[in-house]
């Protein structure tokens, strides 16, 4: 059985790449988008040093992605009631 701790965060990486796919559908409502994207890149930070690091990063890519995303719809949807 392994140890807990020879894969630290490893659950956090994986919590990191869902939540930013999850992220790719919500960036359209910036309500959802906006706090998804930040904790998917605060998980995928915290856990750069996880068995899965692929996980980390991907979360962290897709998670600033869609949150630049999400300000650009929010930027828009303001100039469209000026």
């Amino acid at each position: 059985m392994e140890d807990v701790e020879s894969k630290p965060n490893s659950g956090m990486a994986l919590a990191a790449f869902i939540l930013g796919l999850v992220n790719l559908i919500f960036w359209l409502i910036p309500f959802l988008g906006f706090p998804i994207g930040i904790v998917a890149i605060i998980l995928g930070a915290l856990s750069m040093k996880a068995a899965n690091r692929w996980a980390a990063i991907t979360g962290i890519v897709v998670g600033a992605l869609t949150l630049i995303l999400t300000l650009i719809n929010v930027v828009l949807g303001a100039l469209m009631f000026m």
